[in-house]
């Protein structure tokens, strides 16, 4: 046992200076601060939009009667309440990064009427159920309780963590995806809707919902309100403007993407490019669908590959062709758009596939 503990120390104080290096150095990447603020501040920050909840979380609103009830009854009983977490966005308003079910419920209490309640995406005020503890509040709205209790219930204090604007987009990122692997976990791309929001985000979104785009996309019913149809249209840019740049790593690739896009972006000349490929391929698809044969959804990896293609052979002055008529059924571009796809090689060998079957090469 000795021995284990000696040559556990051991190992430890073998660590290389260059970890405290590299510790020191993405500590200084991350700025936070603690706040207290009590409740009803805090349904007025919502109120007010001070406080944020992005479009992308409100989807995420998921606690029933039972759970919102719980958590009030906590609340009261002044129970320890886990932080809310939230990062500084420009122009200094916060955007929540976790939190949104305890937030969500507190103006959900505290909602006067039904419009207050469709805040919060509710029909009307929350009426206390099955509470264990302080049962006497059951069948109770926030409305119900005498003036004394509802001053004591809005001044109970609730700690808020804010990442400030000092921190990178890039860690903002990994805070997100940190704090949000519990049982309602936003997609990557949600978490960039929250992060890296600007006008090219907006962009995307719009470009998300243009009609034909939509017909070309057969989704998982999962997939319908995840982001996942934005993302396809972040990464048709991302592989249009930046292959060579591409390792693998999808994600990091993405939100790169979407920092350097803020930086400089021409938005005519690519929605123009976007909507000629999204209008040719949603032809060759005969109005309907990306489908291979017997498959319900969309292959994703082959469709941007396609996408991609088309539009480069527009950019290069020269109109985009059928080669062959079985073309969405083509053996390399399957075999190059399937497992293990997400690699440079990969991703090279579909997008020259896909070249061929539209500029007559194939």
């Amino acid at each position: 046992m000795a021995e284990n503990a000696k040559g556990g120390g051991g190992m430890a104080g073998q660590l290389p200076e260059s970890f405290i290096e590299q510790l020191y150095n993405e500590r200084k990447k991350v700025d936070v601060a603690t706040h207290d603020f009590s409740v009803r501040e805090l349904v007025r920050m919502m109120d007010e939009e001070e406080l944020n909840v992005a479009p992308a979380y409100q989807r995420q609103f998921r606690w029933d009667e039972q759970a919102e009830s719980a958590f009030i009854e906590s609340v009261f009983l002044g129970l320890p309440i886990p932080p809310i977490f939230v990062a500084t966005n420009v122009g200094f308003q916060w955007e929540v990064v976790d939190g949104l079910q305890r937030l969500s419920t507190l103006a959900h209490f505290l909602a006067e009427d039904a419009e207050d309640a469709k805040a919060v995406s509710r029909k009307t005020p929350l009426v206390l159920t099955e509470l264990e503890k302080l049962s006497e509040l059951n069948g109770v709205t926030y409305a119900d309780l005498p003036k004394n209790l509802k001053v004591y219930f809005g001044r109970q204090p609730l700690q808020v963590i804010s990442l400030t604007d000092k921190s990178n987009l890039e860690v903002r990122f990994d805070v997100f995806e940190r704090l949000n692997r519990g049982g309602i976990r936003l997609t990557a791309q949600e978490v960039r809707a929250c992060v890296y929001r600007g006008e090219f985000n907006r962009f995307i979104e719009e470009l998300a919902e243009n009609e034909m785009f939509s017909d070309l996309l057969k989704l998982k019913k999962v997939n319908t309100e995840d982001g996942t149809q934005v993302e396809q249209v972040l990464k048709f840019f991302a592989y249009k403007n930046r292959q060579g740049e591409f390792d693998g790593k999808v994600e990091k690739f993405l939100n790169r993407t979407m920092i350097e896009a803020q930086e400089g972006f021409d938005y005519e000349a690519e929605r123009t490019l976007f909507e000629k490929s999204v209008k040719f391929l949603h032809e060759a698809c005969d109005g309907g669908p990306y489908l291979r044969a017997g498959t319900t959804t969309t292959p994703l990896v082959q469709f941007e590959a396609c996408l991609v293609a088309i539009a480069r052979i527009y950019q290069e002055g020269k109109q985009p062709t059928i080669s062959v008529p079985d073309w969405i059924e083509d053996s390399e571009l399957r075999i190059s758009s399937g497992g293990g796809s997400n690699s440079r090689r990969m991703l090279d060998r579909r997008l020259t596939r896909a070249r061929e079957l539209f500029s007559g090469a194939a």
